[in-house]
């Protein structure tokens, strides 16, 4: 696990969200909610929501993706993207 990974799960394991099991899948983080937390209202705030924690992070950023899933669907985020992210390899 790199530096940046560490202090992401740091930081949302702090924010203590209740019944959110935060875990690192290889470079990813992966975060599995509640059964009725709705995806849709998360993904539509996630962007903002992440760039209002990493004021906390000094780590050199690297790329990084959070999966996040409700037991019934899953979507990724991925922060600091590179190439292949981009192309949609």
């Amino acid at each position: 696990m790199n530096p940046y990974q560490q202090k992401w799960i740091e930081v949302l394991t702090n924010a203590r969200v209740p019944n959110w099991k935060i875990e690192v899948q290889g470079d990813d983080i992966y975060i599995e909610m509640p059964h009725v937390t709705d995806l849709k209202l998360i993904h539509d705030n996630l962007p903002e929501t992440l760039g209002l924690m990493s004021l906390d992070i000094h780590e050199p950023k690297k790329r990084l993706k959070f999966i996040l899933h409700n037991g019934y669907e899953n979507f990724d985020y991925t922060l600091n993207p590179n190439e292949k992210d981009l192309d949609g390899e």
